[in-house]
């Protein structure tokens, strides 16, 4: 593949299908796996659209994921706020990322997560009793695909739920590309703010959670306690509701490869990674900037210039995986980089392939005439968030 000529405005409009990257990055990646684009700021990047060379960016240290780096790119200046007043370690390179994930990977381990598997399954066997007692009808965002990730992620943090409207608004704030710098630093202010006072209360009465772990660590300062607490919480939820949210609506318009699921639940573990592909709700991509010039397929970034690796056009690369853009629950896409790639890979993306196979297998099994209850056109989604989803999900049974 050689570079294109044409420039890219990002963010790019999205097209007629909710799971189908903007038709202009589609196109850059059908021509080249490396395109140039204009941020909003007018500033120039590189926009990295092929599998390989998202990964071998990803995967090279010579880009930074720091997001004071010089070229490091924005899509807007409540991003730029949320990134660089105090960084988590997703936006620090090694060694500092790697110290500060060390601390919590043993919560996220595999076995770790499996032990959790009954008690996630309760959570959802219960959201699904409250959701459908008494009505045949409900809104699956708000009374199902975001309270489930939000009482795991309290319940393993030590979070209140009762306290979950204040820290749901405040990530939405966060998260969303249309938020003003003002706006972005009252919001982090506040939530830092909430989590630095819970953290102290766990010094004084610890419970058997990660926030008292950390908050008991004399090798962590407040404020890096409270921006572990504030990464966790807020991925932790906003991430797997929205991608509950979408995998429901695809397999509503699919049910040919909602009744394989239904068919076979061994086929959850696959299913989950197919739609994870499919969909790759992270549609604006990761940020990267080069440190020094690194040749990425067939042109050469300078020193100081930034990159966006576009996941969901990596996700849907020919070569890799055949009939990219068709959903095939049965299809061994273990290979996706939904969650990212190198490094700083998702941590908790084991709890979240746990907690989508049991929401997904349970809502089926459960509710089986499940269905829109409006036309699917009608549908409107959070296309200027940083995590992809919808805003509501009328559904009826």
């Amino acid at each position: 593949m050689t570079v294109t000529t044409s420039t890219i405005n990002l963010p790019s409009p999205y097209g007629s299908c909710p799971f189908t990257p903007p038709p202009a990055y589609t196109a850059a990646a059908r021509e080249a796996a490396v395109t140039r684009a204009v941020l909003p700021d007018g500033t120039a990047c590189w926009l990295v659209t092929g599998y390989d060379e998202v990964r071998a960016v990803l995967a090279d240290a010579r880009f930074s994921a720091d997001a004071r780096t010089p070229g490091f790119p924005f899509l807007s200046a409540g991003q730029r706020e949320l990134a660089t007043a105090k960084p988590s370690f997703i936006r620090m390179d090694d060694p500092e990322h790697a110290r500060l994930r060390r601390m919590v990977t043993k919560d996220f381990l595999v076995k770790r997560i499996e032990e959790l598997r009954p008690g996630i399954q309760d959570i959802v066997d219960r959201a699904v009793d409250r959701m459908t007692e008494g009505r045949s009808s409900a809104d699956l965002v708000a009374d199902f695909a975001l309270p489930i990730p939000s009482l795991v992620i309290c319940l393993m943090l030590g979070v209140p739920y009762e306290d979950h409207e204040l820290f749901q608004s405040l990530s939405r704030t966060l998260l969303d590309n249309r938020t003003t710098r003002p706006e972005a630093e009252r919001a982090h202010a506040q939530l830092m703010g909430y989590l630095a006072e819970l953290a102290e209360r766990k010094r004084q009465h610890p419970g058997d959670d990660i926030l008292s772990r950390l908050a008991a660590r004399e090798d962590l300062t407040d404020q890096e306690t409270a921006s572990l607490g504030f990464l966790l919480l807020v991925t932790g939820h906003e991430s797997t509701a929205n991608m509950t949210a979408v995998s429901v609506l695809a397999l509503l318009r699919r049910p040919d490869q909602a009744e394989l699921l239904c068919r076979d639940s061994e086929l959850a573990r696959g299913a989950v990674d197919e739609l994870l592909r499919h969909l790759t709700i992270i549609h604006l991509g990761l940020g990267r900037a080069a440190t020094e010039a690194v040749r990425v397929g067939e042109v050469t970034v300078e020193a100081g210039e930034g990159v966006i690796c576009m996941l969901s056009t990596a996700n849907r690369d020919e070569q890799l995986f055949g009939a990219a853009h068709d959903l095939d629950l049965t299809r061994d896409a273990r290979r996706h980089v939904a969650f990212g790639y190198g490094v700083h890979q998702c941590l908790g993306q084991t709890l979240a392939r746990v907690e989508l196979q049991i929401v997904l297998t349970t809502l089926l099994r459960r509710l089986p005439g499940l269905r829109l209850a409006v036309p699917a056109d009608q549908l409107t989604y959070n296309r200027d968030n940083i995590v992809y989803g919808l805003r509501e999900l009328p559904v009826t049974w």
